[in-house]
């Protein structure tokens, strides 16, 4: 298929397992729903399976997609198997609709989202869901069973007039509202009760958080709130500023980006969920729902390229009240800039498929990782560039972070990839080094610390100099993961994108040339191929989604436009049937893998469909010249 045409096929599902059996059903069959205080999973067979409530890194309510058994889920479901599924997001928001046609009986449709006010500081907790006949007559089983806390902590229920409360151990409330159906025990867990829907028949079952009492339907104003939620979105969407061939996919870039974006701090969490496997039955199972300082930094980056500088303004004021908190930026945070707790195993769960364990925490937050820094300081730049005026006290944190780079650059450290296997001298770090300080200096005469530029523009050159004269092959013609060795490292595309060496050097040709050889496979890009201590024998996790869209983009500022079409087209068409993107792709099914949406391979989608796009209308233009954004013509 041609993803440069507006249209996309819609994809119909067979749903043929129970609410348990489905829980392993692939990854992407899912949508996410969002309201920039909490995330879920809807699965194609209407069940939520994923919900972290009060917030994004709170302990999951529902978690059925890591155990069929004891993660438990909510569901508005079709009674009979097997049925016929379609999901699509109601065009230019958050709104999900599922089509579910069981042969023989009729046709009906799920409408679920999470009231958007825009003001994502508001403090709501709701999931609506409509249900509508459309055709003949559906039975539908509505289940509730939520197991707080990864099913660590038990719950009660209290039935009422209007639904149902479930309390936990500690307290923690969730109601369910259905308009007065008499709940019954289910032998699989929670309660479940039956309705019927005919043509032109509706009903909603509304989920709230942490409210006294189950509430009338009317109580929750579902009608008001859905037109309301998808006028805002609509509203949000309508600023995008990007036209060309894949707006489609841009635009729901960033919607996905805005729904992993924490309201009342401007975080953004690098995936919704946890340990969602990177291979299935291995062990790379990590818990994403923290906000990292490179990711952060890209985002500001590709929301400015596409017109919303608002939300790039509120991720770096959150990069700039946790350095102000600091002593120095951490590599991630929690979404309120807290410490990320230490990691932990959540026993009992089998995880996704049986890939276990099942993750809280992240053991890499402490890691050291020098490349953030560059990410930040780039960040920065662009922020001052964007209409924002960086504060004194702010610039003195960003020289302090630019001082340690000069302290700690020719250090080892454990890179992008977080592995847990030691630390190297990773060229990728260097070169993003290299970036802090160039944009701290560039930044310094703002502030009159022409000394600082200098000192700063001195060291960015003992960088770079330091780098070609130890980070290349045998040959003397690519980049090299590390010092010392000859492995390739996709992270490398990384380089030329951010002006560490111009697209046109030969060293980027040559990088990019054995990273097409030896990391490429069905066109998608592995990260790398060394052993990082992780995997087990016979285990090799997924091509990286981001990966390829860095090889598209470094291929298109080299001016080999086509080829960066045919590869921007091959990662872009492993999105999901809504047109989201996991962390990781199975090059040989297409089968998503890791944590999913991910910020990550939505942050590339976005950048290279910016960076082709302007390479094709210098193209039509007739102009033969690197294809260059306006901020970063700046650069030269």
């Amino acid at each position: 298929m041609d993803l440069r045409s507006q249209a996309r096929a819609v994809r119909a599902f067979n749903v043929d397992e129970d609410l348990m059996g489905a829980a392993g059903r692939p990854i992407g069959d899912r949508a996410l729903i969002g309201d920039g205080l909490g995330t879920a999973l809807v699965r194609v067979d209407g069940a939520i399976d994923w919900l972290c409530w009060p917030r994004m890194d709170a302990d999951p309510v529902f978690a059925q997609i890591l155990d069929p058994e004891r993660g438990g889920l909510t569901a508005v479901s079709p009674v009979q198997r097997p049925f016929d599924s379609q999901q699509r997001y109601d065009p230019e928001t958050a709104v999900v609709e599922t089509l579910m046609s069981v042969p023989g009986h009729g046709v009906v449709r799920l409408t679920d989202y999470m009231p958007w006010l825009q003001d994502s500081r508001a403090s709501i907790h709701e999931i609506h869901r409509r249900v509508e006949g459309l055709e003949g007559e559906v039975e539908l089983e509505v289940v509730f069973d939520p197991r707080f806390g990864f099913g660590e902590r038990s719950n009660r229920f209290e039935p009422s007039a209007q639904g149902v409360m479930a309390v936990s151990m500690t307290g923690e409330r969730l109601a369910i509202a259905t308009g007065g159906d008499g709940f019954e025990e289910r032998k699989q867990g929670g309660l479940h009760t039956r309705i019927k829907l005919r043509k032109g028949e509706r009903r909603w079952v509304v989920l709230s958080w942490g409210a006294p009492r189950v509430e009338p339907i009317e109580a929750y104003r579902p009608f008001e709130l859905l037109r309301s939620t998808r006028r805002s979105w609509r509203n949000w969407a309508h600023q995008l500023q990007y036209d060309g061939p894949w707006r489609h996919l841009v635009l729901r870039s960033a919607i996905t980006l805005k729904l992993l974006q924490y309201g009342p701090s401007g975080a953004l969490i690098a995936a919704p969920t946890t340990s969602l496997p990177e291979a299935i039955g291995g062990p790379r199972n990590w818990d994403y729902r923290y906000a990292w300082a490179r990711d952060a930094g890209m985002t500001i980056r590709s929301t400015s390229l596409i017109g919303y500088p608002d939300e790039a303004r509120e991720f770096f004021h959150f990069v700039r009240e946790t350095l102000s908190s600091r002593r120095t930026f951490p590599i991630m945070a929690t979404i309120d800039g807290g410490e990320v707790p230490p990691e932990r195993t959540i026993e009992g769960l089998r995880g996704y498929r049986g890939s276990a364990p099942v993750r809280q925490g992240n053991g890499a937050h402490d890691q050291v990782q020098i490349d953030s820094a560059g990410y930040v300081m780039d960040a920065a730049w662009i922020y001052e560039h964007i209409g924002g005026s960086l504060t004194l006290g702010t610039w003195r944190q960003l020289g302090r972070m630019t001082e340690a780079v000069c302290r700690g650059w020719s250090q080892p450290d454990h890179g992008i990839w977080e592995p847990r296997g030691g630390m190297r001298h990773h060229v990728h770090s260097r070169g993003m080094s290299w970036v802090a300080l160039d944009r701290a200096a560039r930044i310094a005469p703002l502030f009159g610390d022409e000394h600082l530029r200098q000192r700063w523009r001195r060291v960015a050159n003992e960088i770079r100099a330091d780098v070609l004269g130890k980070g290349l092959d045998p040959t003397g013609k690519a980049l090299v993961s590390h010092y010392g060795g000859d492995e390739m490292d996709a992270s490398l595309l990384l380089l030329p994108l951010y002006h560490f060496l111009p697209a046109d050097h030969p060293v980027v040709a040559g990088t990019v040339e054995r990273i097409q050889s030896e990391l490429v496979e069905r066109g998608f890009v592995r990260r790398y191929r060394y052993d990082d201590g992780v995997d087990p024998k016979g285990v090799e996790e997924g091509a990286f989604v981001i990966c390829g869209f860095w090889l598209a983009e470094a291929l298109a500022m080299m001016g080999r436009i086509d080829e960066a079409i045919d590869v921007f087209n091959q990662n872009a068409g492993c999105a999901n049937h809504l047109g989201l993107l996991s962390e990781e792709v199975e090059p040989s099914s297409g089968l998503a893998l890791g944590n999913f949406p991910q910020a990550f391979s939505h942050l590339g989608l976005i950048n290279a469909a910016c960076r082709i796009d302007l390479g094709l209308r210098l193209q039509d233009e007739g102009e033969v010249r690197t294809p260059v954004f306006e901020l970063d013509a700046l650069l030269r």
